[in-house]
């Protein structure tokens, strides 16, 4: 059969460096940094105490009271982005099949604050056993796009997917290939992540994943730098409308661009550490190529998974020069995360979001808080460091990484008649 195309006609972001698209865009270009010391609970006995929050965000300026007690904050920053990209898609939700629309999400963790608070009241009581009702129904992280398609009255495919920090990533190639199939018209994608607490500081700290970098938090997330020393978390949350290119041109939609394929492979490797030589993100991107029917020489830009691990980069811009060969040093490099931080199961989405608005304004986000390159790291690639750098983008491709050894890889096009 022959696959249906995909396109990209709505965006929503909500950032530790800007609460929806334009102010995202802002941030990225800007070199915008999120970090900062923690607001959320009390760090002070932490080894880690910043972290790159959402930041001036009041859930009542977007959902009800009421309703917002229902959810975890993880699945309230998926409402407001979800809402975001479905208004900014021009999407008649009143006139289109509620059965070919659907709702995929990803997210790495749930409701991790919801779960913590709950077990921590009930081991400070008396062992009587008193939960809130809704404790499960937030803290499980299905449940977002459940609250989605609740609102809208979507009943196409709904799902969540879980693999680490590539779950958002792993979404969006599942509602491609939804779409490809025939099996929807639309799906609202993307991911949210909402992890800035004690517990899950505490376990990436005592698993050294975190940076320390207390005494500068604004220069702590710094990729391919020789004197990074781990990742900065995040939170926030982004959408991303997919759509069968003709639904959206019978309705007139405006379409940011296509979306030409997805790759996923696996590490086998290692709980936490990626392959040394960067063999599973070598097979991603390759899978990636040849899903969208591209060759190395047609892309022009990566956003790299880039964490600012010392091991992670090394070997993921091995997988790069495997995979690209001479072409590697034509391309722009870069890793948002330098500015937003890591947002584990919404990464994928967001830097989505990033290689569209960069395709759409002519424009690479930089690579911010460099100063001294990595001797590992070939010093020829242009890894767009401290300023955003102009180029027409027409392949634009998105990495995405996660614990377990899961990784996704997602390629953006321009729009071809």
């Amino acid at each position: 059969m022959k696959l249906k195309r995909v396109v990209v006609t709505g965006l929503g972001a909500l950032t530790p460096i800007g609460n929806n698209i334009e102010e995202y865009w802002d941030g990225l270009v800007n070199g915008k940094s999120g970090a900062a010391p923690i607001t959320h609970f009390d760090a002070a006995k932490f080894k880690t105490r910043f972290a790159c929050e959402v930041k001036n965000f009041n859930v009542e300026d977007f959902i009800h009271r009421k309703e917002a007690r229902k959810m975890d904050k993880f699945t309230q920053f998926a409402m407001v982005v979800a809402d975001e990209a479905i208004i900014n898609s021009k999407l008649d939700v009143e006139n289109v099949d509620p059965d070919r629309v659907g709702v995929i999400w990803g997210c790495g963790i749930g409701g991790i604050d919801t779960f913590e608070q709950e077990v921590v009241a009930y081991a400070l009581g008396d062992g009587t056993p008193k939960f809130n009702p809704f404790f499960i129904p937030k803290m499980i992280a299905d449940i977002a796009p459940g609250h989605i398609s609740m609102k809208y009255g979507f009943r196409g495919p709904n799902f969540t997917t879980v693999s680490a920090c590539a779950s958002s990533a792993n979404a969006i190639i599942d509602a491609l290939n939804y779409i490809r199939l025939g099996h929807a018209d639309v799906i609202v994608t993307g991911g949210s992540e909402a992890s800035v607490t004690g517990a899950a500081m505490g376990g990436f700290n005592a698993l050294h994943a975190l940076s320390q970098n207390n005494e500068n938090p604004s220069m702590a997330s710094r990729p391919f730098d020789k004197d990074r020393d781990g990742f900065v978390m995040g939170e926030g949350g982004g959408a991303l409308i997919l759509e069968e290119y003709e639904h959206a041109v019978a309705r007139g939609a405006k379409i940011y661009c296509e979306v030409a394929g997805g790759g996923l492979s696996a590490d086998a490797y290692h709980l936490t550490a990626p392959h040394p030589e960067g063999l599973g993100a070598t097979k991603v991107m390759q899978n990636c190529l040849k899903n969208a029917g591209l060759v190395p020489e047609d892309v022009d830009a990566i956003n790299m998974h880039g964490t600012s691990t010392p091991l992670g980069d090394v070997a993921e811009l091995k997988a790069v020069q495997k995979v690209f060969g001479e072409h590697a040093y034509n391309l722009n490099i870069n890793s948002t995360k330098s500015m937003t931080g890591h947002l584990l199961g919404a990464a994928g989405a967001i830097e989505a979001i990033a290689s569209v608005l960069a395709m759409e304004n002519g424009m690479v986000p930089p690579t911010i808080n460099h100063t001294v390159l990595d001797e590992n790291i070939d010093p020829k690639l242009n890894l767009t460091i401290n300023k955003a750098q102009k180029r027409d983008i027409k392949v634009a491709m998105s990495n995405t990484f996660g614990f377990g050894g899961h990784n996704a890889c997602v390629l953006f096009k321009k729009l071809e008649a």
